[in-house]
């Protein structure tokens, strides 16, 4: 349990310097820190604040990253140029990852995510108020000077593994975030980390080597916090170019992750994850010994996740076919002695999990519709529909299909133009959206249209009222109404209503 007396007792001498702009903020932390420190010198941008320190040291320095005038990083720099010694903690959120990596160069003590969890705050605190005094305590350095330079190095080395983990878990925050981004494929890392520390095991590599390669796991598509959440969140099948895309999350990972010292034997390690021993792999087509083990051994892990987890246009396979396929590419995408170990270590591995990509939440409707919302009505595009279609558990919702087609909506379009069919189409759209609100509605094709139920029962009398809409604008427009039943007419994808339509 965290002693908040100690904490006070070790803070209740010392002055502290909080830079931060946001207003509220800056009001609810410097009111906290009052209630610890001696004095609290609240500023509000980095420039205001490094006239401060110049006039008046303070023990320590609690700024944040993004501010006006003069930003964190900014300030801190300057700051250790004038007192290298300086206790500087830095705060910001999870999204700014390229200034987290420029603060570990200025050598910060600290990195506190946003919004702050004060018990986590306040365990950075109290190891940071128990440093700088151990260091202001003089008559300790000239009377026991020898015992002090072993405890600075117990404590210098136990403040390095303190700093180790604070950059681990920030760097894991980002992964999640990224697999937060993409719940479809959620979790595929901490998989691929577990299965890559199952395999090196089963090859005897020392416990500290099985820890590495687990974090090469976890940290592997770390590379992707760049990638546009247009390519990055498509469910459909990409292009070239947008999978040239999502290829170069390999490159970016690496300078992101070789940047900080302590991980770069890590980042060796994700940079070929990959590469395959036929040259085949990217970014740099290595062959056979140019990549290293601890890299094949990510990417097996990773060919395995890819096979025994759902995806869109591949259902997920068993763990034994899952591992028959990286057998047939033994020696040519993996090394022989990795697949062997594969074998053994992951036969009995079980699956617990069951993806689908049709959207939980309102959220993720909002964030699907950029894919499958038709531009004109708003309404469901075909595409959503063929996503539905192929997806095993929404065939056990939706077995009937309300297929409703205009008639002569081409001469309504020759006679009064087509920016008036469009406005009659939105205006269709409407009806259908406030009369089957519990319904899943469809455009596609131009001027058909599609009505899904989980009851699987659509009021006809509701559809009928359709008549009055069309026949206002024009006498000729009519519909047809066809009800399909999906298992009977074996309706598997879009395509096959289309041929039902046209044929």
């Amino acid at each position: 349990m965290f002693n908040i007396k100690l904490l006070k007792k070790e803070a209740e001498n010392l002055t502290v310097l909080y830079v931060e702009d946001d207003i509220n903020i800056n009001k609810s932390v410097a009111t906290y820190l009052r209630k610890l420190f001696k004095t609290v010198t609240a500023k509000f941008n980095g420039l205001e604040a490094l006239e401060s320190y110049k006039i008046g040291k303070y023990d320590l320095v609690i700024t944040d990253i993004n501010m006006p005038i003069m930003d964190g990083l900014e300030m801190s720099k300057k700051i250790k140029e004038l007192n290298s010694e300086q206790n500087i903690l830095i705060t910001s959120a999870y999204s700014d990852s390229s200034k987290f990596i420029a603060s570990i160069k200025i050598g910060i003590d600290g990195y506190i995510i946003k919004p702050i969890n004060y018990d986590e705050f306040n365990t950075i605190l109290i190891k940071t108020t128990t440093k700088i005094n151990k260091f202001k305590d003089n008559e300790l350095y000239s009377t026991e000077l020898e015992n002090l330079i072993e405890m600075k190095t117990s404590e210098n080395s136990k403040l390095e593994l303190d700093k180790i983990n604070n950059y681990e878990k920030t760097l894991f925050s980002l992964v999640e975030m990224i697999e937060t981004r993409d719940p479809y494929t959620g979790q595929h890392s901490h998989r691929v980390a577990k299965y890559s520390k199952m395999i090196a095991e089963q090859m005897a590599y020392s416990q500290v080597e099985c820890e590495e390669i687990y974090k090469a796991g976890i940290l592997h598509d770390i590379g992707k916090i760049s990638i546009p959440d247009t390519i990055l969140l498509n469910p459909n099948k990409l292009t070239n170019s947008e999978y040239h895309l999502i290829k170069n999350h390999v490159q970016i990972g690496y300078e992101f992750i070789s940047k900080i010292p302590l991980f770069k034997n890590i980042a060796e390690i994700m940079y070929s994850h990959h590469e395959r021993l036929d040259g085949s792999g990217y970014p740099n087509n290595l062959k056979e010994d140019e990549i290293s083990i601890k890299s094949n051994i990510i990417a097996v892990a990773d060919t395995f996740d890819a096979i025994s987890t759902n995806r869109i246009y591949q259902k997920s396979r068993s763990v034994q076919e899952a591992l028959q396929e990286i057998k047939s590419l033994s020696g040519i995408h993996f090394r022989e002695e990795i697949v062997d170990a594969a074998q053994i270590i992951l036969k009995d591995i079980e699956i617990k999990f069951n993806t689908s990509q049709l959207p939980q939440s309102k959220f993720e409707e909002q964030r699907f519709s950029y894919f499958y919302k038709d531009n004109l009505t708003q309404l469901y595009n075909d595409s959503y529909l063929d996503l539905i279609l192929k997806d095993k558990t929404s065939k056990i919702e939706y077995t009937k299909i309300y297929l409703i087609s205009l008639n002569n909506f081409g001469a309504y379009n020759r006679e009064y133009s087509w920016y008036k069919g469009n406005e009659l189409l939105v205006k269709i759209a409407n009806f259908f959206i406030q009369t089957f609100k519990d319904s899943l509605i469809f455009r596609i094709y131009g001027d058909d249209f599609i009505l899904l139920n989980k009851n699987n029962f659509i009021p006809k009398d509701k559809i009928h009222e359709l008549n009055n809409i069309l026949k206002s604008h024009y006498s000729k427009l009519t519909y047809t109404l066809r009800i399909m039943d999906i298992k009977e007419k074996n309706i598997n994808s879009a395509f096959e209503i289309e041929k039902l339509i046209f044929n």
